[in-house]
């Protein structure tokens, strides 16, 4: 691809892409638990507006991370045991869990925690000095480019960072240009025209060993795979984000209220004190004041009453909306006790109601990158069956008593694979039958230590049962 070629297509996508990161730096401010209530701006002239209205004076911005919890909830319930992956080979199955790597688990957290920031999660995998090599990329830095079918397939996709050149120290901006059989980098000065651009020599040629601006790979398709947040393509702020803004101007105006209006003011006529100090430290030290009688001099108190019940109402109210419209799950301690399966299971079925959507597109994700482990690592692959877990407070005493109650009537792995004290089934079943082979050798040592001994007899009962004549001769001593 040529400067000019590249120029149009920065052009064309770079605009609409910037609606897309203010979106998502948004998101992920709040995430940070960094709200707007934060932000808001300061009074132009403080002075003048304490002069006018002294009783406002405290400024406290108080935020709440609704947003991250809810968010960490999702991660937490979906990816804490990350899927499993069959291809019908067991053998099969083990490179491919190799070559998913250590880092697999906290790779689907990453892109769970993308997805509800930005809408949807980005997966790069490429050949690298190990072999096959996958990583998360911020969403931030991907621009694709879908055709135009039913199927939306991504025929390109631009990589927009920011670099530092080492030599010069000057800051640039990166574009890598992916399609199904390269990579082309380019790269302009912050700040520069775009018709500065050049081409950015960032690869090592395998052949020659030199620095060169493209890169081909042999995948035959990009090597970017999106994981998207739900059906719709929205993150998980925007219902949201009213809510939250509303409960922290709330709160926080709450405790300005607090901290500026005092419960108790001391109302005064014909104080003889000579100033306002006087008077709080004779209250304090002799418990009396002083007051001219002649004036009609009387000291008396004003309470100032906060609408607590109002503001509480409203917070409850407000917290309640939140964690509905965010399909959460309200980890408030009067909503647990003994509760039961079925109950616990309907308390988690907005945030299983959320889950469900991310899986079905997350499916389709991490299918495109078993499928590219195989192809890199030569292994035949037809169905995927994926198997996901879900990480939820559970009534383990119910549960160890269905897995009792079924014995008998399914198989002895189901039954485990079900049980909370069981974390890995097959695992259990070799342990299982370990312990069961040792006490069947205990046994058969204990009987066999019964059997030796009624062969080789034992004591003067052995000797009179076994010597028939001498018996004969005790019942005729005068004999022959």
């Amino acid at each position: 691809m040529d400067i000019d070629t590249m120029k149009q297509l920065i052009k064309k996508y770079e605009p609409g892409h910037a609606a897309f990161v203010t979106r998502a730096d948004i998101a992920e401010r709040y995430y940070r638990n960094e709200t707007d209530i934060l932000f808001r701006d300061q009074p132009k002239d403080k002075e003048k507006e304490e002069a006018d209205n002294p009783l406002r004076n405290a400024d406290n911005r108080i935020p709440r991370n609704f947003h991250g919890l809810i968010v960490n909830q999702k991660a937490s319930y979906a990816f804490t045991a990350p899927p499993l992956f069959d291809v019908g080979s067991t053998v099969s199955n083990k490179r491919i869990t190799e070559t998913l790597g250590d880092e697999y688990a906290k790779n689907c957290m990453k892109l769970c925690v993308n997805a509800a920031n930005t809408s949807i999660g980005w997966a790069h995998y490429w050949q690298g000095d190990n072999g096959f090599e996958w990583a998360v990329v911020p969403s931030e830095q991907i621009i694709p480019v879908f055709d135009r079918s039913l199927k939306r397939r991504l025929i390109g996709l631009m990589r927009v960072y920011p670099d530092i050149d080492d030599a010069t120290g000057d800051n640039y901006t990166v574009y890598e240009y992916w399609t199904d059989a390269e990579c082309q980098a380019f790269r302009r000065r912050t700040g520069d025209e775009l018709d500065l651009l050049t081409y950015y020599d960032m690869f090592i040629d395998p052949e020659s060993g030199e620095m060169v601006a493209d890169y081909r790979h042999d995948f035959g398709e990009v090597p970017f795979i999106p994981f998207y947040n739900n059906n719709i393509h929205t993150d998980d702020l925007r219902n949201i984000k009213p809510l939250i803004d509303v409960y922290d101007k709330v709160y926080s105006g709450f405790i300005n209220d607090l901290d500026d209006i005092q419960e108790l003011i001391f109302v005064l006529s014909g104080y003889g004190g000579e100033d306002l100090n006087g008077f709080l430290s004779d209250l304090k030290k002799y418990k009396t004041i002083k007051v001219d009688g002649d004036e009609g001099g009387a000291v008396s108190t004003l309470n100032i009453e906060i609408p607590i019940e109002a503001r509480n109402s409203v917070l409850d109210a407000t917290r309640k909306a939140i964690f509905e419209q965010g399909q959460g799950f309200d980890p408030q301690p009067e909503n647990f006790g003994n509760q039961s399966g079925e109950a616990l299971k309907f308390m988690y079925s907005l945030l299983e109601m959320k889950t469900g959507l991310m899986e079905t597109e997350f499916r389709l994700g991490f299918a495109r990158l078993v499928r590219a482990i195989c192809k890199a690592l030569g292994i035949q692959c037809g169905t995927i069956i994926q198997t996901w877990t879900r990480t939820c407070i559970k009534n383990d005493t119910e549960q160890a008593q269905i897995c009792k109650d079924s014995v008998g009537i399914v198989s002895k792995k189901t039954i485990l694979k079900n049980h909370p004290l069981v974390e890995d089934t097959d695992e259990e079943l070799k342990q299982i039958e370990k312990e069961e082979k040792e006490a069947q050798e205990k046994a058969d040592l204990y009987s066999g230590a019964f059997v030796n001994s009624g062969e080789n007899g034992g004591g003067k009962d052995g000797n009179a049962k076994g010597n028939p004549k001498n018996s004969e001769n005790q019942d005729n001593p005068g004999g022959d």
